[in-house]
């Protein structure tokens, strides 16, 4: 099954470019967890929009911005939204089995916490007439 009904969320996150943030951190290792440990972690309430077994998703705010957070069942499934997602753009932190979405400066300032890897969605900005 696709996890397409969270898209519309976490599209319209990455590209509203949401809050700030200092990326310029060290890395710790690639936490793991569910939504409301990987939350708390980053110091957040999460506004859950989703609740599936194979996709939990939330809202988020902390001090560093807004942001999407998303767990997954299975790696497969994380996989295949990650790249229905980035075909709208945004920044994307991954880890296994989660991801969160926001600016480019929440994303950065997110790794510091949480670890994983900075991912980019496609750049449409670029395109003119």
């Amino acid at each position: 099954m696709r996890l397409r009904s969270a898209l519309p969320v976490a599209a319209a996150l990455a590209l509203a470019g949401c809050g700030s943030g200092n990326g310029a951190q060290a890395v710790p290792p690639t936490a793991t967890g569910s939504l409301e440990s990987l939350a708390a972690e980053v110091k957040c309430e999460p506004d859950i929009q989703t609740d599936a077994d194979e996709l939990r998703q939330a809202i988020c705010k902390n001090p560093d911005g807004k942001f999407v957070l998303a767990t997954f069942a299975t790696d497969r499934g994380q996989r295949e939204w990650i790249n229905d997602a980035k075909d709208y753009g945004g920044y994307y932190l991954v880890g296994r089995k989660w991801v969160a979405v926001g600016d480019d400066g929440v994303v950065k300032a997110l790794r510091g916490t949480l670890g994983g890897d900075l991912e980019t969605g496609a750049d449409h900005h670029a395109h003119g007439g």
